[in-house]
């Protein structure tokens, strides 16, 4: 039996209508006007649903329909997740945010200036929309940083040698910050760096860079000492090179702060930082 094609077309359209909406789907319209309302009222705002992602920018790209969650904070920060990773797929920090009801969906905007930056989230579909007033805003405190561990050592410089005492901490110099600025007991200029993680090339090469700049500064050639839970073994050939010394840092991280529990200065053999 043939079917003409417009007759097969009004049967389809009328089974659609007859097709409940998803429970799981919101009307765009709606959407739309709470996630300006929690924009404006600068509110953390989730949303779900099924979009398409362009870019342009420092380069430009476009992310392909599927479903994935937006969030945009109160301080203007926006960024796109799908159901991988930790780091989000786009993101982008200040922007302008604006949206619009086009025939192609829910289109949200987003702009910087400086530099010059879009991000424009097309919605086909919104299952979730959600704003959370998010107050008693409050700086991350880090416990055992390497000011912190700085601030511990200047309390007794013992710990690294007996007879050093602390001339300063954090003190500026034009190649950067010296943690700190110590004199052993036979008067000699001491610099302190401090690395809370394994030392590397960079922090050897960071404490090489703070003695030229005090060398220049005072006529006077400084001995260097990096203090580090541990340091490579290319590192340390590298500090040896350079007649600097290395001391192992042993910390304990606590709240509401670390404590040192000892700095070992007898070094070990190159094979033992293998």
């Amino acid at each position: 039996m043939w079917v003409s094609i417009p007759r097969l077309a009004n049967n389809l359209n009328t089974q659609l209508k007859t097709i409940p909406h998803s429970p799981y789907f919101m009307e765009l319209e709606q959407a739309q006007k709470q996630i300006m309302q929690a924009i404006e009222r600068k509110e953390m705002l989730c949303v779900v649903g099924t979009c398409f992602v362009e870019y342009w920018g420092r380069a430009a790209s476009k992310l392909a329909k599927g479903k994935r969650m937006l969030l945009i904070k109160g301080d203007s920060s926006i960024a796109i997740h799908q159901n991988k990773n930790l780091r989000p797929i786009n993101y982008m920090m200040g922007a302008r945010i604006a949206s619009d009801l086009s025939d192609a969906g829910l289109v949200l905007t987003a702009q910087k200036r400086k530099p010059v930056e879009k991000i424009m989230v097309t919605f086909y579909g919104v299952e979730f929309v959600k704003a959370f007033e998010m107050g008693g805003n409050q700086d991350l405190r880090l416990f055992g940083s390497e000011a912190e561990l700085s601030r511990e050592l200047m309390q007794d410089l013992s710990f690294i040698e007996q007879g050093l005492k602390p001339s300063n901490q954090e003190c500026p110099f034009r190649k950067g910050v010296v943690d700190i600025l110590a004199e052993d007991c036979n008067g000699n200029l001491v610099i302190v760096e401090v690395k809370r993680r394994k030392a590397d090339f960079k922090a050897v090469s960071q404490l090489y860079r703070y003695m030229k700049d005090v060398e220049k500064m005072k006529g006077m050639k400084p001995r260097g000492i990096l203090v580090a839970p541990e340091i490579q073994k290319s590192a340390l050939e590298m500090l040896e090179e350079y007649g600097l010394e290395f001391a192992r840092l042993d910390f304990e991280i606590g709240n509401p702060k670390a404590t040192i529990k000892g700095v070992q200065r007898k070094q070990r053999t190159l094979d033992g930082f293998q």
